[in-house]
């Protein structure tokens, strides 16, 4: 007789297709199409990346406000690292989250553009939910052997490559709005490119 276990891959590759739905929906055109704008890049001679993230919130809730209908508000929510209770909150509201069927989550600094004592901090960083994982781990995964394999990566390259782009990204867009020559643009644009071949697992 067939051990529980032994359907578990089932289970998995199930939990899986269906992740994949909850993330996928008919369109016609650009009938169906929304987008969740959360940030402001650049305009005519000004870059926004000094502006505090909420202030960034806000103007997309406007953008929002005035086209429901293609547009869909960022959720978000605050939390204070150095607090427990804030951070408890912030966890238990990511887990809401992604129980009911959300990819995760970004976490991003308060003030938006931030330096460490290492120089420029990383813009964001994606906290996934468990089912979502499984997209891109597969559907085994959570299996303890899988785990302990996943804890043994060294995310220090890809930190690293991120970090680069962004402050690459960040140049093409200051050199975009000083009206400055596309090759100028196209410059900063080809290297981040460049970076693209470096040997980084892109599912870390």
């Amino acid at each position: 007789m067939p051990s529980a276990g032994a359907h578990r891959p089932a289970r998995q590759a199930a939990n899986t297709w269906q992740t994949n739905r909850r993330h996928c929906w008919q369109t016609d055109g650009l009938n169906g199409i929304r987008l969740a704008p959360f940030q402001l890049l650049a305009s005519e001679r000004t870059t926004y990346h000094d502006r505090p993230h909420l202030w960034h919130l806000d103007l997309a809730d406007q953008l929002v406000a005035s086209g429901p209908d293609f547009l869909v508000t960022t959720r978000r929510i605050c939390a204070d690292t150095t607090h427990p209770d804030s951070m408890e909150a912030a966890t238990r509201w990511w887990e809401e989250l992604t129980r009911a069927g959300g990819e995760g989550m970004v976490v991003k600094p308060a003030n938006n553009f931030a330096r460490g004592r290492h120089g420029l901090v990383q813009p964001g960083l994606k906290v996934r939910g468990r089912e979502y994982l499984r997209i891109i781990y597969g559907p085994d995964y959570t299996e303890p052997v899988n785990l302990e394999r996943l804890r043994q990566r060294n995310l220090g390259r890809k930190r690293s490559l991120a970090i680069r782009e962004y402050a690459l990204g960040l140049e093409a867009l200051e050199r975009l709005a000083r009206g400055e020559p596309l090759w100028r643009v196209h410059q900063a644009v080809f290297a981040v490119l460049a970076l693209e071949p470096e040997p980084v697992d892109p599912r870390l």
